[in-house]
């Protein structure tokens, strides 16, 4: 049985995160943040699932504004679950944010770098440490708020949003993505600011594992012990998005990594929390069938014989069980059966499938990259979805990611064949691998022509 890593503990209002305290499930709202009424009673809807974090997206100062009256309808009604605020490109909307919420989300990738667009930048070492400097500048003011709010902030690194000046550096690599998120927290250390919470999140549950183990390391060897929060980023939907999370978030929860959690489905936030808290649930038993996986491999087979009280905590056991031994490679084939009624052998058949190709292992169906949308997603992503899955869910081993708005859009999308990204409200752009190929299409018209660009390229 593995134990689980001693993290310091990080106050987030009412919520310790990290040190013997249990691991917290959390979501983010798809409102628009403007929208006080919308947005309040979406947080309830989280927080009456179990939801013990709620996050906003803020993404400008109006926003970030409004996260006060959105607070304050919800303390009058009884509920006192700290909100986080979701900051990307702006600075001093985070400056803003820290005086209205109990936690802020800053990505390194774009708080003082631009967004990323695949150039590659020549900078000498000289160059490169004034870039730190800038990046100084901005932080020490927002940590100095934050200690006066007593606000709480999550370094929230995502591979799909890495700046250009990190990728010319150290290429789109774990090592890359650990750095991005170590110079920020060389800062706070040095500002004697702890309360910190740390993500690194991808859609490729490989990624996501190998650089977060990394990231355990390099904290280690400065001496550093925050706590973490683990998700899949652009995990999906239905049973495909919950096989992805439980694979990549339970690899790691049964090493004993993790402090909290956020299953990241294209579908109602609310939904997301009975599925963590499965997860969280789960560890002691998948710990050790995870072990009994390991001692039993033989062939490059993982043999897995399981039973559960239904069909989602069945996929989920079965992911979290075996997601490490996949990612590491230490066997390729897996082949699980079952006592269960509801099983047969074309059910365990597929989901062994959708586990090797959520491992990146073996590719048997379409691959389908999506966000769960936040207040940024200006179009009906999940009804996209659909219809976009019905039209392509024959095209075996194709990747299509489909994407709210630009923040993670194409970064995310790097090894996707095509992409439909929002544009801004009811217009979409499409890509090809990692360049956009048409701009501002209305939404209306933006699955057909992404079907014809496929169709066209597969002529």
């Amino acid at each position: 049985m593995s134990t689980r890593r001693i993290s310091s503990v990080t106050h987030v209002g009412k919520v310790a995160i990290g040190g013997d305290n249990p691991i917290r499930v959390q979501s983010m709202a798809t409102t628009d943040t403007n929208d006080t009424e919308g947005s309040v009673a979406q947080a309830k809807r989280i927080i009456d699932a179990g939801g013990e974090l709620v996050r906003f997206t803020t993404q400008g100062i109006r926003e970030a504004e409004n996260m006060k009256n959105i607070s304050a309808r919800l303390k009058a009604d009884g509920y006192d679950t700290p909100l986080v605020a979701d900051v990307h490109f702006t600075a001093h909307t985070a400056d803003v944010a820290a005086q209205y919420c109990e936690k802020v989300r800053i990505n390194p990738g774009n708080y003082v770098d631009p967004g990323r667009t695949f150039k590659h930048l020549e900078y000498t070492d000289e160059e490169y440490a004034e870039e730190l400097k800038k990046i100084d500048a901005k932080l020490v003011p927002f940590i100095n708020i934050c200690k006066e709010h007593h606000t709480a902030v999550r370094i929230g690194v995502n591979h799909g949003s890495l700046s250009d000046r990190i990728m010319s550096r150290y290429g789109d690599t774990p090592e890359g993505i650990v750095e991005s998120c170590m110079e920020f927290l060389r800062i706070f250390r040095r500002e004697n600011f702890n309360d910190v919470v740390i993500s690194i999140k991808a859609s490729n549950t490989v990624v996501m594992v190998t650089t977060v183990r990394l990231l355990v390391k390099t904290m280690d060897k400065e001496d550093m012990h925050y706590p973490l929060h683990l998700g899949v980023t652009e995990a999906g939907e239905g049973e495909d998005g919950r096989i992805k999370s439980a694979l990549g978030i339970g690899a790691l929860l049964t090493e004993g990594i993790g402090d909290t959690i956020r299953v990241s489905l294209s579908e109602e936030p609310e939904c997301e929390i009975p599925v963590a808290r499965k997860l969280v649930d789960l560890i002691p038993e998948c710990t050790r069938l995870r072990a009994e996986a390991e001692a039993g491999i033989k062939d490059d087979t993982i043999m897995l014989n399981l039973d559960a009280p239904d069909w989602e905590t069945f996929q989920l056991k079965a992911a979290m069980a075996v997601g490490a031994l996949l990612i590491d490679r230490k066997a390729t084939k897996l082949v699980i059966t079952s006592p269960a009624s509801y099983t047969n052998a074309d059910s365990l058949t597929g989901l062994a499938d959708s586990i090797l190709q959520a491992a990146r292992i073996k590719f048997t169906k379409t691959e389908y990259i999506s966000c769960p949308g936040c207040g940024r997603t200006l179009y009906n992503l999940q009804e996209t979805i659909a219809r976009i899955k019905a039209a392509t869910s024959h095209l075996v081993g194709l990747k299509i990611g489909i994407m709210g708005c630009i923040v993670n859009g194409p970064g995310e999308m790097a090894d996707a064949d095509y992409g439909y990204v929002g544009a801004g409200r009811g217009k979409i752009s499409l890509y090809k691998g990692k360049q956009c190929v048409e701009k501002n299409i209305p939404e209306e018209e933006a699955v057909d022509h992404l079907l014809s660009l496929i169709q066209n390229d597969r002529k």
